[in-house]
């Protein structure tokens, strides 16, 4: 049996156990060991299965996964994210609609602490949904102006997605965290654009807010300076190349504590449940990456990525009509998987043909955490969906669907916005740091 047949039956017998529901750390790692195996001998994958975990956990690259996880933890319990809903709120203040926009807002800001979607979307939804309920706004634009939110947390730095990317592709950090701020902040304008004409086109979804006087917006606005001083210090630092990522996030963690005791948000079981759902985090996230190592080890001995190469060349695909197939297997992938997963598991196989058809690993960084994105409040799998749901049993799954949809297409907008104009993403590493 060829090496290249042994890694389509692996590819094959990985979406089967996927569909069965198995965990996708599981199913790569059986995937990836069986499969090396079956290439290599016993010997060989027993001593990969070995090595890999040692490998990984004692790679200091690596070490900035908890501690920016951390940082998010500590900066949700010491009530930043409320705070930064305030102080966006009342930047809108007096327009209709204005809760909705200051959600997306908010999760912007708090996903730039936080660097994980899921994080954001379930702690502003404890926050923004019930003072949009209590003010009459409709749950559909309410669950919908939140998911969409929610997703910015891996594109906005610091982000984990980038940092497995990263590892994946073997690309800089600072440089995917550079290629993500000016995608993001265009991605955040564009989804407050699709809420304000939601709220154009449907106007008993949303109320006139209440007009504040300027003081108290000013007041609200300077409440958010624990966010500016997190970001300011910890990303501000990686760009101005004073820390390495994994000093940034050792920094921002220690300012996201101290800030906390001194404000008295983090006594001792709040500080103790914020350490423990780190080391979980950090733990689920470890497994996968060493799975997805081991499932990587496989696809290079199958030379998957050879065959998809020479398959495209064949085709004659054009470099444009090729990265839109592999966006659209990115969209339907999406469906099923979750984004670490997906990441891990499609980027050591289409990443050498992107780079072949000309595309900058950089900015195809960026292109996959915006599809990620996608899948996340793409129904009728999206991860975002279901935590929103988890915190609103009440609210019908149907009615988050329907909210979510419009947002769909700011992502799809941005997507094509890159594809035109790549300097979208590519301006500030080139600026910061050169080609």
């Amino acid at each position: 049996m060829s090496v290249q047949l042994i890694g389509i039956i692996g590819m094959l017998a990985l979406l089967c156990l996927i569909f069965m529901r198995i965990p996708v750390a599981i199913c790569m790692g059986l995937v990836g060991f069986f499969g090396y195996a079956a290439i290599e001998g016993w010997q060989r994958a027993a001593f990969v299965l070995g090595s890999t975990p040692f490998d990984i956990a004692s790679g200091y690259a690596l070490s900035v996964v908890p501690l920016f996880v951390l940082m998010g933890e500590l900066g949700s319990a010491s009530g930043m994210s409320s705070r930064l809903f305030r102080g966006t709120s009342s930047l809108f203040g007096g327009t209709r609609g204005a809760l909705a926009y200051a959600s997306i807002g908010a999760n912007a800001a708090f996903g730039a602490v936080c660097g994980s979607s899921v994080a954001s979307a379930a702690t502003m939804t404890r926050i923004c949904v019930p003072e949009m309920r209590r003010l009459n706004y409709d749950d559909r634009l309410s669950t919908g102006s939140v998911a969409a939110g929610g997703t910015l947390g891996i594109l906005i730095p610091p982000s984990l997605i980038f940092v497995i990317y990263a590892m994946i592709a073997q690309q800089s950090v600072p440089k995917l965290f550079a290629a993500g701020l000016i995608p993001g902040l265009v991605l955040t304008g564009l989804y407050i654009l699709v809420a304000a004409l939601v709220v154009l086109f449907r106007p008993g979804w949303a109320p006139r807010g209440e007009s504040l006087p300027w003081a108290q917006r000013l007041s609200d606005v300077l409440g958010m300076w624990e966010f500016v001083l997190l970001f300011g210090v910890s990303v501000g630092g990686i760009y101005a190349g004073f820390f390495s990522p994994t000093e940034a996030a050792a920094i921002g963690s220690f300012l996201a504590l101290v800030v906390g005791v001194v404000q008295g948000k983090l006594k001792g079981p709040a500080l103790w449940e914020c350490f423990v759902a780190t080391l979980k985090t950090s733990c689920m996230l470890f497994m996968i990456i060493v799975c997805a190592i081991i499932f990587s080890y496989f696809v290079v001995q199958a030379r998957l990525p050879e065959i998809l190469v020479a398959w495209t060349q064949r085709m004659g695909f054009s470099p444009t009509a090729l990265m839109l197939t592999l966006i659209l297997a990115y969209v339907v992938l999406g469906c099923f998987l979750e984004g670490i997963g997906l990441v891990l598991i499609t980027v050591p196989v289409f990443l050498p043909v992107v780079v072949a058809s000309g595309f900058d690993p950089i900015w195809f960084g960026v292109i996959v955490v915006i599809v990620v994105e996608l899948g996340l409040i793409h129904p009728p799998v999206g991860m975002n969906l279901f935590v929103i749901q988890a915190q609103l049993p009440e609210v019908p799954i149907l009615s988050i669907y329907k909210g979510t949809i419009p947002f769909l297409i700011a992502p799809i907008v941005l997507i094509a916005l890159l594809m035109v104009m790549p300097q979208i993403a590519l301006y500030l590493p080139q600026l910061l740091y050169g080609n």
